[in-house]
C-alpha cells in the first residue's frame, strides 16, 4: 500500500524529474504554512473591524485557502499557496466599509466583479499577452523586488526596523527588545543549519526559535489548544451584485483588480525564478494555469465574503526549503485545514521565529540581478525602480507599474520606439489609469 501511494505521488507530481522527494515536499509545505500562519489572526481581525464575525471569517478563509491551494497544487504542480491579499483586505475592510460606509454586500459584489474580470481576461489570453509585453529586465527585477519586499517584511515583523515619523523614513527599532534578540538568535540558527546543508533548516529554526521564546514570554502558550470552528452562515453568499454595478464603484473595482493582477503575476515570476522554473526569456512555462486558478479563486472567494485571493509571497519560504511541486502546496493546504481545530497552536508561533526565514529568502532572491544588462539604461533603471517601489511601498504592483512606465519613457526618449509594439502603449495607458484610480481611493 505504501509503495502504491508513493508511486501515485510520483506520477502526479513528477518528483524525481523535478529533483525532489516526498519528505522534502512535506517539510517545504509546512515551512510555507508556518510563515503564513499570521493570516489566521490578521485577516479575521481586520474583517471583524468592518463588522463581520471574526470567527466565521476565520473558518471561511481557511476553507478557501484549502480549496484554492489544493487546486493550485493539483492543476499547476507548482508550490504556490493562495490566501486573501492584504491589500484587498485593507481596501475591503478599511476603505470601503469603514471609511466609505459601503455595505458589506456591495463590497463583496465588487470583489465578485473583480474575479469575473480576472476570468474574462484569462479566457481571452490577455494575461499571457501582458506577460509577453513586460520586458525581460523587469521580469528579472521582479524576483529581486519580491525578495527585498520579503526581507523588509521580515525585518519589520521582528521590529528590527520601524517607521520613524521624525525622519520620515525607516530606521532601527529598539534593538534591545527581547523580540529583536530572539529574531537574531533565530537567524543565527537558520544560518548554521543552512551552512551545514541540513534539510528542513527553515522549519527546524522556526520550531527552535518558538521554543526559545517560551521562557522569555515572547511565545505565548495558549490557554486551550483545541477550538471548534465557527459556522459560516452570516458570511456565506453575503453580496449585492446589482448594487456593485453602480458606476461610482468603478475605481474600487480597479483598485481590487489591478494590484492583485500584478501581485499574482509578480509573485509567480518571483518565486518561480527562485525555484528555477523560468525560461531564458524570464517567463514561467504554463503560467496560464496559475492564472486560471487565481482567477477562479478570486471569484469564488466572494461567495464567502473573502477579499481577492492571490498567490502568496511566502510561497518562497517553501521553495527555499526545497519545495518544487504541487505536493508542497497541498501539504500547506492540509496544514491550514487541520489547524482550524487547533488554531491557537498556530497562533503561538511568534513573528521573531518566522522573520529570519523571510529575510533569508529575500536575500537569496537577489541573485537573478546578475543577468541584468547594465549597459542599457532602458533595462537597469526600470529594474531599480521595480525593486525600490516594490520594497518601499509594500506593493508588487506599484513596482511593476512604475518600472514599466519608466521603460516606455526611456525607449521613447532614446528614439527606440520601433522596439515597442502597440501592446506596450496600451499597457502604459492601463497603468496610468491604475495610478489615477488608486489616487481616488482614499
Amino acid at each position: 500500500m505504501r509503495i502504491l501511494f508513493q508511486q501515485s505521488l510520483e506520477k502526479q507530481f513528477r518528483l524525481r524529474e523535478l529533483g525532489t522527494d516526498i519528505p522534502t515536499e512535506i517539510v517545504a509545505g509546512l515551512t510555507t504554512f508556518t510563515t503564513m500562519a499570521y493570516v489566521l489572526a490578521v485577516v479575521p481581525k481586520m474583517m471583524g473591524e468592518a463588522g463581520l464575525p471574526a470567527g466565521q471569517m476565520l473558518t471561511a478563509m481557511v476553507l478557501m485557502i484549502f480549496l484554492t491551494t489544493l487546486a493550485m497544487g493539483l492543476y499547476t504542480n507548482r508550490p504556490f499557496v493562495l490566501a486573501p491579499g492584504m491589500g484587498s483586505v485593507a481596501i475591503f475592510s478599511i476603505t470601503l466599509v469603514q471609511l466609505q460606509h459601503v455595505p458589506v454586500g456591495i463590497a463583496s459584489g465588487i470583489v465578485f466583479l473583480s474575479g469575473c474580470l480576472f476570468i474574462i481576461i484569462t479566457l481571452l489570453g490577455i494575461r499571457e499577452a501582458i506577460v509577453v509585453v513586460i520586458p525581460k529586465g523587469i521580469k528579472i527585477s521582479i524576483s529581486a523586488g519580491v525578495g527585498m519586499f520579503l526581507a523588509v517584511i521580515g525585518l519589520r515583523n521582528a521590529k528590527i526596523i520601524a517607521a520613524n515619523a521624525e525622519k520620515t523614513a525607516l530606521s532601527f527599532g529598539d534593538i534591545s527588545q527581547p523580540i529583536v534578540i530572539l529574531a537574531a538568535i533565530g537567524f543565527v540558527i537558520l544560518l548554521v543549519f543552512q551552512a551545514r546543508k541540513i534539510r528542513g533548516a527553515a522549519l527546524y529554526s522556526i520550531i527552535l526559535t518558538t521554543m526559545i521564546g517560551i521562557p522569555w514570554g515572547i511565545t505565548k502558550i495558549p490557554a486551550t489548544i483545541f477550538m471548534m470552528p465557527a459556522g459560516i452562515g452570516d458570511v456565506f453568499f453575503n453580496f449585492d451584485f446589482m448594487g456593485a454595478l453602480d458606476i461610482r464603484y468603478l475605481p474600487f473595482l480597479f483598485a481590487f483588480f489591478l494590484p492583485d493582477f500584478f501581485s499574482s503575476f509578480g509573485t509567480a515570476l518571483g518565486v518561480g525564478g527562485k525555484a528555477g522554473f523560468l525560461d531564458k526569456n524570464g517567463d514561467l512555462p504554463e503560467i496560464n494555469k496559475v492564472f486560471w486558478v487565481d482567477s477562479l479563486a478570486a471569484t469564488l472567494g466572494s461567495f464567502l465574503t473573502i477579499p481577492v485571493l492571490i498567490t502568496y509571497l511566502e510561497s518562497g519560504a517553501g521553495v527555499e526549503a526545497g519545495g518544487r511541486t504541487g505536493l508542497t502546496a497541498i501539504t500547506s493546504a492540509v496544514a491550514f485545514l487541520l489547524i482550524l481545530a487547533v488554531t491557537p497552536l498556530a497562533l503561538m508561533i511568534p513573528a521573531a521565529a518566522t522573520a529570519p526565514i523571510l529575510v533569508y529568502v529575500g536575500i537569496s532572491m537577489l541573485s537573478g540581478m546578475r543577468r541584468l544588462d547594465y549597459t542599457d539604461i532602458a533595462e537597469y533603471i526600470p529594474a531599480f525602480l521595480c525593486i525600490a517601489f516594490t520594497a518601499f511601498t509594500f506593493n508588487i504592483a506599484n513596482g511593476i507599474a512604475v518600472a514599466f512606465l519608466a521603460f516606455v519613457i526611456l525607449k521613447l526618449a532614446a528614439g527606440r520606439y520601433k522596439e515597442m509594439g502597440i501592446g506596450h502603449y496600451l499597457l502604459a495607458l492601463l497603468l496610468m489609469y491604475y495610478f489615477y484610480a488608486m489616487a481616488g481611493v482614499k
